[in-house]
This record gives structure tokens, sequence and C-alpha cells, in this order.
């Protein structure tokens, strides 16, 4: 036999490895319960006992996604309340935290996804979309599954079927039910439980903002934080809007998604080599990005979530690529008839960019930075956007005791 017979391609093998998860699995599970019912006649302990099983897990693919659990976390030490967090990045912060209930774990690749498949918790918290889609499938020996978004935009922007597995997801603004809602019924889905608490995150970083104020006296910044796939602004302009940034004399500032390291390696590396750190431009990939939003004066963005931060925290304007990209590959393609909240929300926080405006790129800066109109419209948004300002962290607690306490209940 030949050594390249024996070749498996990645999809292949990720599939074969999914089979066999699913059949240990099911091994497990099954001498699990034979071991409880053999326990249960003769006498031995309380079942929940026998299971061993964690009150609250969070689930985190990226150490970037702290920002969103830091807070949730701190409040839920506050209260005494265990929780056990799962990242998949070494260099996460939550391994160094400082509160004494949180234990945090760090497993990389498929041993992160053999802990989660068999994990034995009663609620699970994740900001991850795809559960039971992709390789992370749902644990029998998991009650309840619950979802918060990563940033203050349109859920149903995720990859298709992303949220349709989790039982919960906490939102942060009205409209966003109303797409899942829609979705659940297209798809004949049971509906989820819906709640809106707010975002923590960017609570924390109000509060952090309000705290050290704005940036010192700086030279005019504009910062350029495209997000990554063929509708985002690299793939689309490439080259051209570096270019037409630097014919600006302002500082910019380039902060590329992470997603892009990954998956736009040889696009980003050749940008990067083309276009290197210089006193006219740098390159930022901080994992917390609250330093260089508060120095730029404005942003550049596409559909990244971070439109949203910068705009309603630090109450500057934005310029925004056309909304209208492809959706075949996201929720929102089943809602075809269906106005994405996106599209009414960026015209009332800045200007559009396109490729005439481009040549004008110093004129359309200028005149998005000291146009009065965008803030009546940051408010109006914020207020569609931001339920339950300052509140969020709370409510999400508020919410994990409340249904651990009635999931426990139902099972005692």
């Amino acid at each position: 036999m030949s050594i390249t017979s024996l070749y498996i391609d990645p999809g292949t093998g990720s599939m074969l490895f999914t089979v066999l998860l699913s059949i240990l699995g099911a091994a497990f599970y099954s001498l699990r319960m034979l071991i409880v019912k053999i326990r249960m006649k003769t006498g031995g302990k309380n079942v929940a006992d026998n299971y061993k099983r964690i009150p609250f897990v969070i689930f985190s693919d990226d150490k970037r996604y702290w920002s969103i659990f830091d807070p949730i976390c701190r409040e839920m030490d506050k209260r005494g309340k265990d929780v056990v967090y799962l990242t998949c990045s070494p260099d996460d912060p939550a391994l160094s935290s400082p509160y004494k209930h949180l234990k945090a774990e760090c497993l990389e690749g498929n041993k992160m996804f053999s802990r989660l498949n068999f994990l034995n918790a009663t609620i699970v918290l994740s900001t991850t979309p795809g559960l039971d889609v992709y390789q992370w499938k749902r644990s029998k020996t998991v009650q309840y599954y619950v979802h918060i978004p990563h940033a203050a935009s349109e859920i149903i922007l995720y990859r298709m079927f992303g949220i349709d597995y989790y039982d919960a997801i906490l939102l942060s603004g009205e409209y966003q039910a109303n797409d899942i809602r829609k979705l659940e019924k297209l798809r004949e889905l049971p509906e989820k439980e819906l709640l809106t608490v707010g975002i923590p995150y960017m609570d924390e970083m109000a509060k952090r903002y309000e705290a050290v104020g704005p940036a010192p006296e700086h030279p005019r910044t504009v910062l350029l934080a495209p997000s990554w796939g063929k509708s985002a602004i690299f793939s689309v302009w490439g080259k051209k809007i570096i270019d037409a940034l630097l014919k600006t004399g302002y500082h910019v500032i380039i902060r590329p998604h992470p997603q892009s390291f990954k998956s736009e390696t040889e696009m980003i590396e050749r940008l990067m080599s083309e276009y290197p750190n210089s006193d006219r431009l740098e390159w930022n990939r901080d994992t917390d990005n609250f330093e260089v939003l508060r120095r730029s004066d404005i942003l550049i963005s596409d559909f990244s979530g971070v439109i949203f931060d910068f705009t309603l925290i630090y109450d500057k304007p934005v310029i925004y690529t056309d909304p209208q990209f492809d959706t075949s590959l996201y929720d929102a393609w089943w809602l075809k008839d269906h106005q994405l909240w996106t599209t009414t929300a960026l015209p009332r926080l800045g200007k559009q960019l396109t490729d005439e405006s481009m040549e004008h790129m110093k004129e359309l800066i200028d005149s998005c930075i000291t146009d009065t109109q965008y803030a009546e419209g940051r408010r109006s948004v914020k207020a569609e956007t931001w339920e339950h300002f300052g509140e969020g962290a709370v409510r999400v607690a508020d919410y994990l005791e409340k249904r651990y306490e009635e999931l426990t209940r139902k099972e005692k």
C-alpha cells in the first residue's frame, strides 16, 4: 500500500473525528448511566452528587472574548458562584485572573472539543456560534446552553445555523429578538428563551472612558478596522484604500480583524510588507482595543461590530462601506425581504465610502468629523441596540442564578 493511499483530506478527517467522538460519547454516557443506576439501587449518593456536575461553565474559543466575559465573571465571583472557564488560547487573560471562584483551563484543538462534547454541567455560557453544527456538539450531560453575542449588532449575521441549537440567547436590543423569532418560524424550530440584558463589555468600556477621558491632544488620527471575507474592505479595495488614507496626511492606524490573520494570511502579510510601520502608519493587534479606539478621531470599517463600540462609547463618527454584502452564508439569507437593522443604523452614524468619495478622502473625513447631525443619530442607535445601559453584568448574573435554581429544582 502506498503512502498516498493512506492520505485523508482535512474535511474527511474532521468528519471521521466527529463520528468517533459520537461513538465514544454514547458509550461513555451509557456507562455513566449504568453506574448511577447501580449506586441508586444500592443506596448510593444523590444522582447529582454522582455526576459531579459543574454548576456554571463559560467557553471561549479565543482570548479576545475575555472582555465579554470579564465583567460577568467578576459579578459571579462577588456572589461566590464557582465558574469553570474553558479557553482555547494559552495566553488568555482568564488564566491569570484574580477571581477566586473562577477556575480557568486551556485546551487546544480537538482536546477542547473532546472536553466540551462530554462536558457535565448545568449551564454553559458562550459567545461561540455553531453549537451542534460543527465539531462542538451538545453534551448529553449539559442541561442548558446560553449564548451571548460579542457585538452590539445584527445577530442574524452569524454563519448559517449559528445559534439554532442554543437553549437561550442573551440580547442587547429588541430588534435582535424579532429577527430570531422570524428565523425560528421559517425553520420550524422550537422557540428559544430570549432575554434582553444589555452589553456587559460595553458597559465596562464606557466606565473606563468616563474615568480616563478623551486622549491627549494629538495629530488627527484615522483608524481603519475592516472585517474579513470577500465583502470586506481589503478584499474589495486592497491597497487602494491605504494609499488614499496616506494621501490625507493624517496618522493612519490599521487594525485587521483577528480572523484575517488566520483566513487571509497571504493578503495581510503582503499588505504589511508593502506598508510597514512608520511615523505615518501603524498596524495594531492589541488584544484590548480600548486605547486604539480612544486615540482615533474617526473609524473606517465595513460590517464589523467595532463600529458600534467606537461610535456609541467614544461618541465619534464613522465612515462605512456599502452594507449590502453577500448574505448567502449567513442566517440573514433566510430573511430575504427583511432590511437589516445595520443598514438603518449606519447612515445615522456617519457617511458611506464609495469609489468616488475615496478620491476625496481628506474632505470626506473632515466633513464627517465636523458635521453635527450625527450626534442625534448616535443617541437613537444607542437606544435601540444598547438597552439596560450599565446593568449588563448584573442582569446576566441574575439570569444565570435564576436559571440554575430552576434547573436544579426540577432535577431534585
